[in-house]
């Protein structure tokens, strides 16, 4: 806590004052935005913890029916089955505003096409289910990236609303309240000071009369 290098006077007691009353009511509105923003990271953290064990339970059980299949077609065939892409896939990401943090909102872009660009006859029914379940939890996948980075930037975020509601609760809140003790200090002074005079001047005045 450290007193501003102010004049004491009345301009500069009614300036800090206001400033005071300004920055009082920034840090109550920077505290709500704080806790409001807390809320909202803590429910998505245990919301992306709950998406990540089912990607990752959904993407095990795609590897496994890949490695079925490996395991049924000789890797030559899996590779002229898969040498050409049937649709062409393209990420669209959009903005959304959460408390002044830009939360990215992206979803797949796809051309038309067949998602199983090859002939069936020389493919198992178990290449088609792979690739199903792997369209499938691909979609999941983007879903968990869009909720891990809103929960990266909501925690800077977090962290900036944090330094700047401690800066006006340890730092620019007490300095002004003990400039404004100091300026009210020092004009009571003054007017003490002053009130004397005039008694003096007055008790002068009246032995002056009188003699």
């Amino acid at each position: 806590m450290a007193r501003l290098n102010v004049n004491p006077t009345r301009m500069q007691l009614s300036i800090l004052r206001t400033r005071l009353k300004t920055a009082a009511r920034g840090h109550k509105l920077l505290k709500d935005k704080q806790d409001e923003l807390m809320r909202q990271f803590i429910e998505r953290i245990r919301a992306n913890k709950s998406l990540r064990i089912e990607v990752e339970a959904e993407l095990m059980e795609a590897f496994s029916d890949f490695r079925l299949v490996a395991a049924l077609m000789s890797p030559q065939m899996i590779e002229e089955a898969l040498a050409m892409p049937g649709t062409t896939l393209g990420v669209e990401i959009e903005v959304e505003n959460v408390m002044s943090v830009l939360i990215p909102k992206m979803r797949f872009v796809r051309t038309t096409g067949d998602l199983y660009p090859y002939g069936y006859g020389s493919t198992s029914a178990q290449l088609d289910e792979a690739i199903r379940k792997l369209e499938k939890v691909s979609e999941r996948l983007l879903e968990l990236a869009q909720m891990e980075k809103a929960t990266q930037l909501m925690a800077l975020e977090i962290e900036k609303t944090r330094r700047r509601v401690n800066a006006l609760e340890y730092r620019t809140i007490p300095d002004l309240e003990e400039t404004i003790r100091y300026i009210r200090m020092k004009l009571d002074e003054n007017e003490r000071a002053t009130i004397t005079r005039l008694m003096k001047v007055k008790e002068i005045i009246a032995k002056e009369e009188v003699s």
